[in-house]
């Protein structure tokens, strides 16, 4: 199942001029628990999503509270320096929308509640 089916909200933006921070916001907070329970967002899923070593992957911080994850990453190019294609970060969400994941929840689609 694609992430954008089980997230309310999912963006980026930089953290720093040389890290960018993606948000995941899952639907309900059973999806949250089971997405966090499969171990499904990892460093190494993420290095490979974004085709950088796993050393770049900063951090994956988990926030029950608003059933979100915090993704943060070393930025391949500095914002604003030559190279840079988007300067606020605001872009770099977009692997994450289609990522393809194993999702095994009932009513998925819907958010199943909150449970």
């Amino acid at each position: 199942m694609r992430l954008l089916e089980l997230a309310e909200v999912i963006r980026s933006k930089n953290a720093s001029p040389f890290e960018l921070t993606m948000d995941i916001i899952f639907k309900s907070e059973r999806i949250f628990k089971q997405i966090v329970g499969q171990r499904v967002i990892t460093t190494s899923t993420i290095a490979k999503l974004y085709q950088i070593p796993e050393d770049k992957v900063v951090s994956i911080i988990e926030f029950a509270h608003a059933r979100a994850i915090k993704i943060t990453i070393i930025r391949p190019v500095s914002s604003g320096d030559l190279g840079d294609t988007d300067i606020y970060g605001a872009q770099q969400h977009a692997p994450l929308m289609n990522w393809e994941i194993e999702y095994q929840g009932v009513n998925s689609g819907n958010g199943g509640g909150t449970g």
